[in-house]
């Protein structure tokens, strides 16, 4: 087979040649420092021009986005199937159409976003104007993870497109297929001077942030995100931190057994467990393991046959060392109870279910995303909260339980990004809610207006009157203890009322 070197419209366009070689019909894309400098340069150029300011703008990229999706869904699912042997369902519903409902929402709610937000008037500002102006904070980079590859990368650029920033996009290399295609397809949308694509390995990513952007969005593991916030530090630049961890999720003895199973059994191995909100592990009240695991074994025959690897609907791991990483834990850990089986050519994992699992055991110190399930037993709901607060906080905490006491005590004694009862996954697709994560799990969110006000700047504005300087003037100085006396006084009067007044 021949080799050739490809280079992407845009690169053939501007006249650079940033490819790596690499065998025909694969993708090949890499953007090197040289080339970043540039985009980020011209970026910066169209930022400051104010090309991004007006709300007409704002709103003819986010129909773009919308245009640009519906225009090319055969071709996300052609390349999510190539990365992830994603069923087309899966990326339409998880990818797709989750961005695009991102966008529309941002669409209708632009205007009202963009007003300044008036404050509430005291007596020292009664005559003034006080108001929260959000301005957009410049050019930002938005790093994408491999597990949802669109959603990762376009859902912040919603929000960066609607506060009126520049945006460059870092999709993951290791999923080349997706990464190719945003890279061919944005060019063709957005505004080719405010938004870019660029492809840069996990290694080559802090030399990028230390160029200088006015945000960092990275969504990631939590080792890469400390990387990537240390390298952000050096610049002072700021960061929105979105990083999977060990996600719990108790199941109560009094819950329906059978509900529990189909909806967990979907979220824990849909994208063949490739995801960052996905249950992590199981703690099982002890009462109803034996029906929780044989449920959970009737769901996965209902979902995926009899034999998972002939399934249109059931994925593969992203890459080969995702596939060891995966392999290696499972079988360092528990005992098989469903699945358990691997194909290495394929880089199948079947869908399992460890039960006999200890805290200690490979697959709960480390990351699993795959399609392997943990369940570890506690006798009731104290033992499970006390084993969720000796980890670190995770990005989401699910409990299923038909008893409110039980969803309460779980959702107010606990710490995490994201909580849900009785369902997983679905918190962190809703337009209205943040998504994002605490401690150990991230910080800064996004969806919606979340990600509106993460790329925006709230600035306060005063817009004072020069009148009653007569009353002003007991500010200035020479100090007079009588000045002083009568600020006092007049405090105390607003601290009953209006609050703090400042004769100022």
């Amino acid at each position: 087979m021949s080799v050739k070197v490809r280079a992407c419209s845009a690169c053939q366009r501007n006249g650079r040649l940033t490819c790596r070689r690499t065998r025909l019909g694969e993708p090949c894309l890499k953007t090197y420092l040289l080339e970043s400098v540039d985009l980020l340069r011209r970026a910066r150029v169209a930022f400051q021009a104010g090309h991004t300011l007006k709300e007409n703008f704002r709103l003819a990229q986010l129909q773009a986005v919308v245009q640009m999706l519906e225009e090319h869904e055969c071709d996300f699912v052609d390349a999510l199937g190539r990365d992830l042997h994603k069923p087309r369902f899966e990326t339409v519903v998880s990818e797709l159409l989750l961005v695009k409902n991102e966008a529309l929402y941002a669409i209708n709610n632009l205007r009202k976003w963009m007003q300044p937000q008036h404050v509430e008037r005291n007596l020292s500002t009664s005559l003034d104007e006080c108001v929260v102006v959000r301005e957009p904070l410049g050019v930002v980079i938005i790093m994408g993870y491999w597990c949802s590859p669109v959603q990762m990368c376009m859902v912040p650029l919603v929000g960066a497109i609607a506060a009126g920033n520049c945006a460059i996009i870092s999709p993951s290399e290791c999923t080349a297929h997706t990464s190719e295609l945003l890279h061919r397809l944005i060019p063709l949308y957005l505004d080719n001077e405010c938004f870019h694509v660029i492809i840069a390995g996990l290694s080559d990513l802090p030399q990028v942030i230390e160029l200088k952007f006015d945000h960092v969005f990275f969504t990631g593991t939590k080792e890469e995100g400390s990387k990537i916030a240390q390298a952000a530090a050096r610049t002072l630049t700021p960061v929105t931190l979105i990083l999977r961890g060990k996600n719990p999720c108790y199941v109560d003895q009094h819950c329906d057994i059978a509900t529990t199973a189909q909806r967990i059994t979907w979220a824990s191995f849909h994208n063949a467990g490739q995801s960052m909100v996905a249950p992590d592990y199981i703690l099982c009240h002890v009462d109803v393991k034996t029906r929780l695991v044989q449920a959970l074994k009737s769901c996965l025959g209902q979902f995926y046959g009899c034999a998972p690897q002939e399934s249109r609907s059931f994925g593969r791991m992203v890459s080969v060392d995702a596939f060891n990483h995966t392999r290696d834990m499972l079988w360092r850990s528990g005992k098989v109870a469903v699945g358990g089986q691997v194909i290495e050519a394929e880089k199948y994992i079947a869908p399992t279910i460890l039960t006999e699992v200890a805290e200690s055991d490979a697959i709960m110190q480390q990351d699993i995303l795959g399609p392997v399930l943990p369940i570890l037993t506690v006798n009731n709901v104290d033992e499970a909260i006390a084993s969720i607060k000796r980890q670190e906080k995770p990005l989401c905490v699910y409990a299923y339980s038909s008893n409110s006491k039980v969803i309460s005590r779980l959702m107010n004694e606990t710490s995490s990004g994201s909580f849900c009862s009785n369902d997983s996954v679905l918190q962190s697709l809703m337009v209205a809610l943040p998504f994002g994560g605490v401690g150990a799990s991230g910080m800064g969110s996004c969806h919606g207006h979340y990600s509106f006000d993460t790329f925006s700047h709230k600035k306060s504005c005063l817009l004072r009157s020069t009148r009653f300087e007569c009353v002003t003037y007991l500010r200035y100085p020479p100090y007079e203890e009588r000045n002083l006396s009568l600020m006092s006084w007049a405090s105390g009067l607003s601290q009953k009322s209006q609050g703090w007044c400042q004769i100022l």
